[in-house]
């Protein structure tokens, strides 16, 4: 299941960050590596972007994004 999936208050953990090169690094330097639990907060109207809670902050990102982002519930 990728990150895109998840329901508004649910949370989950990373399992897998996709994407190559500097996306990938962008991806781990914002926190978002495996055994890390995420929880989504919002979600825009038409599903794009996405604000999640993890590590006690908040971050904003793109559904085409999330969408590299592997989780399990």
């Amino acid at each position: 299941m990728t990150l895109d999936k998840i329901s508004i208050g649910q949370e989950a953990t990373i399992v897998q960050v996709g994407g190559e090169g500097e996306l990938r690094c962008r991806f781990l330097d914002m926190g978002l590596i495996p055994r890390t639990k995420v929880k989504v907060r919002k979600m825009a109207p038409m599903g794009d972007p996405i604000e999640i809670e993890l590590r006690g902050y908040e971050l904003t990102i793109r559904k085409e994004d999330a969408q590299k982002i592997e989780v399990k519930v």
